[in-house]
């Protein structure tokens, strides 16, 4: 490193002493940083400057990079917005018709108007609505087999105007009961030529060229859910119908896995039994308690671990110590049919970590936090 410094000193001390007046004291200013005495200081003092030009650039891409989002969420937000003031008959028109169709809703579309098609469809199905998906140009070469003369299509594209559009919309005229276009050109061949219009119109893309699908596709996207859930609420499809069609995934297990497909056999102990024999049940229930009951089987409470735990914290003296001593409270509860989800609500409310099952006023099980949450519900 000192090699360096010196190198540098003495390229800088052979400077030239032929300079106009400006040339000849910056001369004499490089010499002086650069003298052997201020080269550390000099060494560390550009390292600073040079770190801060860096820190500075990222900061200001940062900067752009959130400007750039902020942006497309603006005019994405503004598409939608947007599309409120085009409702009109159309869309009134066109869920009526859905509702009282016996077929179902084929969506179509190509490019990134396959995509929200295919978004749609999923939508549809898992609330009431029977829908499939067609790609556009698969349409035209066989997949139109699959149209029933009952069945609605929705169409969407942006322009309405290209090719694969034109090709296929005198077909489907033909095979299907009513066919919709959403889009976002009113005046383009597929508005024109169809029986219903739902004006999905923006202003512009988010793309900067405004050429990629950004605000179409999401306006498009926002239209056809509207249409989905105006259907389900009319339909009156209940959270019980969602479940139906949700077995699987976590937001179904909320709505049909009930508090019996969790429970376990209650650990229990007569009130009158040793602490030494309640400590025992209540290791092998594994559930952190034991319910309490009276020779003539009356429950008479429960008996936690943290119950255990304070008696400990109050006196080492155990001898003498029963069952019906520990009792604090009768347990929290929960009836049989109630849905799992809404126990895991309940122990949250009661601050507790199980709750004791009954059937027609009865005790018939317990069940832990953890087995709600093993099963994915949260």
């Amino acid at each position: 490193m000192d090699s360096i410094k010196f190198k540098v000193f003495d390229l800088i001390s052979k400077l030239p002493s032929v300079y106009s007046d400006g040339d000849f004291l910056l001369s004499k200013i490089l010499k002086l940083f650069f003298h052997p005495l201020l080269l550390n200081f000099t060494f560390y003092f550009l390292l600073l400057i040079f770190n801060t030009i860096i820190y500075i650039c990222e900061m200001i891409q940062d900067s752009s990079i959130i400007s750039n989002a902020k942006e497309v969420l603006f005019l994405e937000s503004n598409g939608i917005l947007n599309i409120i003031n085009l409702l009109d008959v159309n869309f009134v028109e066109v869920v009526k018709l859905i509702l009282e169709s016996k077929g179902r809703v084929i969506f179509t579309g190509i490019g990134k108007s396959a995509h929200i098609c295919q978004k749609l469809v999923a939508t549809f199905n898992s609330t009431g609505t029977p829908a499939i998906f067609m790609h556009t140009a698969e349409a035209i070469h066989g997949d139109l087999g699959m149209i029933q003369s009952e069945d609605i299509v929705i169409f969407i594209s942006k322009s309405g105007n290209t090719p694969e559009v034109k090709t296929l919309v005198p077909s489907l005229k033909v095979l299907c009961k009513k066919l919709v276009a959403l889009v976002g050109n009113t005046e383009g061949y597929l508005a024109k030529n169809s029986d219903y219009i739902l004006n999905a119109t923006i202003e512009k893309e988010a793309c900067p060229h405004d050429l990629a699908p950004t605000v179409s596709s999401t306006a498009a996207l926002a239209l056809g859910d509207a249409l989905a859930v105006c259907l389900l609420k009319i339909r009156g499809f209940t959270s019980e119908n969602f479940a139906k069609y949700h077995p699987g995934g976590a937001l179904g297990k909320r709505l049909y896995i009930k508090v019996s497909d969790l429970m376990k056999p209650f650990p229990f102990v007569l009130e009158n039994v040793i602490l030494k024999n309640v400590i025992i049940e209540m290791s092998k229930g594994k559930m952190g308690c034991v319910l309490v009951f009276s020779n003539d089987n009356e429950l008479k409470g429960i008996i936690t671990d943290g119950d255990i735990r304070r008696l400990l914290e109050k006196t080492f003296d155990l001898n003498g110590i029963i069952a019906k001593d520990l009792i604090t409270n009768m347990p929290k509860g929960i009836d049989n049919q109630q849905l799992a989800y809404d126990c895991l609500l309940k122990m949250e409310e009661y601050k507790v970590s199980q709750l004791v099952v009954f059937k027609n006023d009865l005790p018939c099980g317990i069940i832990h936090i953890h087995d709600i949450l093993n099963e994915g519900i949260r």
